[in-house]
């Protein structure tokens, strides 16, 4: 008969903590730079020169045809080959701004796409350059519109960042191991690490409807 004791694995709660404002911090950071990726390289695919449209679809179809975690090696392992040595925490930013930024850009662009073609001849015809037409008349609609489905991509990278443990980046993944590894409680502890990352895809998805609907919808 299997008795849990999770009392062997709560005793290290501020280790867990740690591993929740870490992870919290990585999405924080990672999230605010591959939406803005995400758009830069949405109005590319919809909006921009043909080269860098081509240029910009070859990186999409890289990321979200390789897996997130080769990616990561590829940044933490394969860069200092080159020179450029970063640490498992940067390295990890890194890797999730540039998985966000690939799926961001498709969600953003369907959004564009989906723009009436009468609201950006109106904002021609009030003499608005196309960058204008585009922040002002094309950009806030599109967002609003896609907004879930970013929501859900954000959700998803988050939940990703449990295999930057792999690279001895501290997050909520990585204690929940070193946890186990001491007390040999490997079900408790990842009983627990699942729990706290639902709560947080759940904070995540209830704080971002929030900000999307008073920043993109204006309720």
């Amino acid at each position: 008969m299997v008795t849990l004791d999770f009392s062997a694995v709560l005793v290290d709660w501020p280790m867990l903590l740690r591993g929740v404002v870490a992870t919290a911090g990585l999405t924080a950071l990672s999230a605010t730079a591959g939406l803005g990726l995400g758009v830069v390289c949405g109005w590319a695919r919809a909006w921009g020169p043909r080269g860098f449209a081509r240029g910009v679809a070859a990186y999409v179809e890289l990321v979200r045809n390789t897996p997130f975690i080769v990616q990561l090696f590829f940044i933490f392992f394969g860069l200092p080959s080159l020179g450029l040595r970063l640490s498992p925490e940067i390295a990890s930013v890194i890797a999730m701004t540039v998985n966000l930024g690939a799926y961001a850009a498709e969600i953003v662009r369907a959004g564009i796409e989906a723009t009436p073609r009468g609201q950006i001849e109106a904002g021609l015809s009030l003499a608005l350059s196309r960058a204008q037409v585009f922040t002002r008349v094309v950009l806030p609609p599109a967002l609003a519109r896609v907004w879930p489905a970013l929501v859900s991509q954000i959700i998803i990278v988050m939940l990703g960042s449990a295999v930057c443990g792999q690279i001895a980046a501290q997050e909520l993944s990585y204690f929940a191991n070193l946890i186990q590894s001491r007390n040999f409680r490997a079900f408790e502890a990842y009983i627990v690490a699942a729990a706290l990352y639902l709560a947080l895809a759940i904070a995540l998805r209830q704080a971002l409807n929030w900000a999307g609907a008073r920043l993109l919808v204006g309720r």
